[in-house]
């Protein structure tokens, strides 16, 4: 993880620590090209966690987003989150 990544986990996981409770509800928002595949790999990463998961495709087609929804327990397991989806190729965290 390159620097300038690893600045905004740290200031993500410092401003949620400061702005909510914990255990808490946090919306996660993803556009990832609209292939069934890529979804899936979004969805999968939230499997077991009774997440609330939305989808809504672009105007052209062309990309997917993808909302989810779900009781997180802490700052750390929301930026841990975010850096297993980051694998997955194409996709742009919101």
């Amino acid at each position: 993880m390159d620097k300038k990544t690893e600045d905004f986990y740290n200031r993500l996981k410092e401003e949620l620590q400061n702005t909510s409770e914990w255990p808490n509800e946090y919306l996660f928002k993803f556009i990832v090209p609209t292939e069934p595949k890529k979804i899936e790999e979004v969805e999968n990463a939230f499997d077991n966690l009774g997440a609330v998961i939305h989808t809504n495709q672009s105007k052209t087609g062309k990309y997917t987003s993808v909302s989810v929804n779900v009781m997180m327990q802490s700052p750390e397991d929301i930026v841990e989150k975010y850096i297993e989806v980051s694998t997955i190729e194409g996709i742009i965290s919101l």
